[in-house]
């Protein structure tokens, strides 16, 4: 992880950047290309979720909505974007034809805003994950909401200044029970897990897929947590989703009923420490190639 914000500078968000967030600029459009998979995974089931009082998902912490069938999944991804292992893990869906939910931590959507628009476009539903990971039971509630509301307002950024799906996992799965009724009045769905990959532990590829298919063994069906950051995990997602398929495993896309705005006074501060750019951010590729090299 990069030990000094290189692209973070001191600077006020300027009359202009307010007239492009007034615009509202129009988001990524979602890619509606055809599967060239006979035998692609894809995506049963697109479920809108009404996150009005900020209603819980994933048996590791919340009960009431059991809302998955026999055999579905839904499958999560935390702590990107990040460069190499967020694209590798997006290839292997986009050739299984499928959909995930990507909790974004706000620093790295500010550093890699061209990776999470891909994200964006390709069709996958995109939550926050805080500005920078810290465990919010250990944080006043004021540096809690802080944490909230930059990452989001980082996220929404990146995205182009654009409303964000209405979906949160708190860090380490810890729920401050302040913070979950600040989520309520913000009508903002959370999410836990219903078995965890564990990829964090493991450098091993396919120790990542036998834990996650042991687990679904036991479940029958799930909200899987992984790691997008992780580089087991982005090495072994084409297996995993194929022994998802050859399971007779179906996958379940979230959607949010109603995005979430950011509020401007949190936008202000992200924009002061980022800086400007990130929300017109193009593919690095498409902006910098090396012509000569000795």
């Amino acid at each position: 992880m990069r030990t000094a914000l290189a692209l973070l500078v001191a600077a006020s968000l300027s009359a202009a950047g307010t007239a492009a967030w007034a615009q509202n600029a129009p988001a990524p459009a979602a890619t509606a290309a055809k599967c060239d998979n006979p035998n692609a995974l894809g995506v049963t089931r697109v479920v809108e979720i009404d996150t009005t009082g900020a209603p819980g998902f994933g048996f590791e912490h919340f009960k009431a909505y059991d809302f998955l069938r026999d055999k579905e999944v839904v499958l999560t991804f935390d702590d990107g974007p990040w460069p190499g292992h967020t694209p590798a893990v997006l290839k292997a869906l986009a050739d299984q034809c499928t959909k995930a939910l990507f909790f974004a931590i706000g620093k790295h959507a500010g550093w890699h805003p061209e990776i999470l628009k891909r994200v964006a476009a390709e069709g996958h539903t995109i939550g926050s994950h805080t500005w920078s990971h810290k465990d919010l039971s250990r944080l006043t509630q004021e540096e809690a909401v802080a944490e909230f509301e930059k990452g989001l307002a980082a996220v929404s950024i990146a995205l182009g200044n654009k409303p964000v799906p209405p979906f949160f996992r708190f860090p380490a799965l810890r729920h401050p029970p302040e913070m979950m009724k600040y989520l309520a009045d913000r009508n903002v769905g959370m999410f836990s897990t219903d078995l965890d990959s564990f990829d964090f532990r493991t450098r091993k590829p396919e120790q990542v897929v036998a834990n996650v298919m042991k687990k679904l063994e036991k479940t029958g069906k799930g909200i899987i947590l992984m790691h997008d950051f992780q580089p087991a995990t982005a090495a072994a997602t084409p297996e995993l989703l194929k022994r998802l398929k050859d399971g007779g495993y179906k996958v379940v896309q979230i959607t949010g009923k109603t995005p979430i705005e950011p509020k401007k006074e949190y936008v202000d501060m992200v924009m002061k420490e980022i800086g400007g750019g990130m929300e017109d951010a193009r593919p690095m590729s498409s902006v910098i190639k090396t012509i000569k090299e000795n």
